[in-house]
């Protein structure tokens, strides 16, 4: 479902001309690199998880997740502001909105499956599970904002407004992420040194 959905943002994104549905893209792509290599990691901690150092590729993974947010965030904020700047482009509010309505079925389809195993599994899906909810919340944003530029036919500086809100969010997640990422690594370099 995800890799549909990144294609379809993308798709929209680039022919409604729309810097908020790329944005969605480019985290959602994030978020689903993160996923494979996440449940990756967790196979290999689980194949020996008293072995010295099995919780450092869950902590790599999470710097590698950390790294790619914090890259697409930046290139978001940079096109919004630009596009504020200059004035923001004519955006196609309807496939905006179509696409952002897609997004949140997804993501809450998501949330329904990773919330019924979740209590079983360990922080990282809990996270995980988060993460989609936000993402959730996010795509109802770019839903109301294609929504208002539909019916109004106008208003376009909301899609590059909404876009740097959405590049703060993923930009303070990807900080966070990374912070826990190397406390992660060094409590893992500790239990190794032991």
């Amino acid at each position: 479902m995800n890799l549909a959905l990144i294609g379809g943002l993308v798709t929209v994104g680039i022919t409604a001309d729309s810097v908020g549905v790329l944005a969605a893209a480019g985290d959602t792509l994030a978020d689903s690199v993160a996923l494979v290599l996440g449940l990756i990691a967790v196979s290999l901690r689980d194949r020996d998880p008293h072995r010295p150092g099995a919780k450092r590729p869950i902590a790599v993974v999470a710097l590698l997740n950390a790294t790619l947010l914090i890259a697409v965030a930046v290139t978001v904020a940079v096109e919004a502001f630009l596009r504020l700047r200059r004035g923001a482009p004519a955006v196609l509010g309807l496939p905006m909105a179509v696409i952002a309505l897609i997004t949140v079925v997804v993501m809450v389809a998501g949330a329904l499956v990773l919330g019924l195993s979740a209590h079983r599994e360990d922080l990282h899906m809990k996270s995980v599970l988060v993460d989609t909810l936000g993402d959730a919340a996010a795509a109802a944003g770019v839903l109301v904002a294609g929504i208002l530029i539909c019916v109004t036919g106008g208003t376009f500086w909301l899609d590059p407004a909404l876009a740097l809100v959405l590049a703060a969010v993923i930009g303070v997640a990807g900080t966070r992420l990374a912070i826990q990422a190397v406390a992660g690594l060094r409590g893992a370099d500790l239990h190794t040194d032991d």
